[in-house]
């Protein structure tokens, strides 16, 4: 964004020189580029614009903890603890984060000798994620998804996220009718459906057939709230497979956002 707002103003300048070259000579062509100049330092003054909006909107990230085998975690971001004793299948708030890059360190809950999970991640300025462990705390990964919490008023939508490591492919479904969402695989998330309010019974199906896996039962969604449905645990073993709900669009964080390495 930088290299454009240099390059619009460099244009700019070249058809100011211009059309002060033919301010007396040719009217036609002084008209003309300076209504180039005026286009181009327009273009500028808004990527500029556009820039500074996004280096003062800081991001959102939360951490949501479905390794099925681990005990509670501590989060680490740059080495200071910002997540303390998460258990599994829960999420912790929203906490701010400038733009960066980060280095993310997960130990189980008050033991730093040896860490779970190491990782480096970006995070663009504006944007919310929800950073998710996944698997056996041995070979523990984290997943980044992007959240789009901004809902149209009076409406409501919903995404489907499969956390489950040895359940197959799903359909999503309204129970005993449509799939919405077919084959759904192991750590993908689906694409956000726009709804109207409602309380509907949801089901996942072994994908290609009506074998229901899971059932979901009056599942409310209200107006102006967005939503994650996360599919978590284990088909086979413990603990059992089972669903969660996360609104996308909760209340703005408070206090001051964390900074990168590279701001610091």
């Amino acid at each position: 964004m930088e290299r454009n707002h240099n390059e619009y103003l460099q244009r700019a300048y070249m058809y100011d020189l211009l059309a002060q070259f033919y301010k007396y000579s040719n009217p036609g062509f002084h008209m003309n580029y300076y209504l180039k100049h005026l286009k181009y330092m327009n273009k500028a003054f808004e990527t500029l614009r556009t820039q500074t909006e996004l280096h003062e909107h800081p991001a959102t990230i939360r951490v949501l903890h479905t390794s099925y085998d681990s005990p509670n975690i501590d989060f680490y971001l740059n080495g200071e603890r910002i997540i303390k004793d998460l258990p599994f299948k829960n999420v912790s708030p929203d906490l701010l984060l400038n733009n960066g890059k980060y280095h993310i360190d997960i130990y189980p809950t008050g033991n730093m000798i040896e860490s779970v999970l190491n990782k480096k991640i970006l995070i663009e300025p504006g944007k919310s994620y929800t950073l998710t462990t996944i698997g056996q705390v041995k070979k523990m990964r984290l997943l980044m998804f992007e959240n789009q919490p901004e809902v149209p008023f009076n409406e409501a939508k919903v995404r489907f996220i499969h956390l489950s490591p040895d359940t197959e492919k799903l359909d999503i479904a309204v129970k005993n009718r449509d799939v919405i969402f077919p084959d759904v695989e192991y750590k993908q998330a689906t694409e956000y459906l726009g709804l109207m309010p409602m309380t509907v019974d949801l089901e996942a199906r072994e994908s290609g057939t009506s074998n229901v896996i899971l059932s979901m039962p009056k599942i409310q969604f209200k107006a102006n709230e967005s939503y994650t449905i996360l599919f978590i645990g284990l088909t086979k073993s413990e603990p059992e497979l089972q669903f969660i709900i996360i609104k996308d669009k909760e209340n703005s964080p408070t206090g001051e956002p964390v900074r990168s390495k590279t701001e610091a």
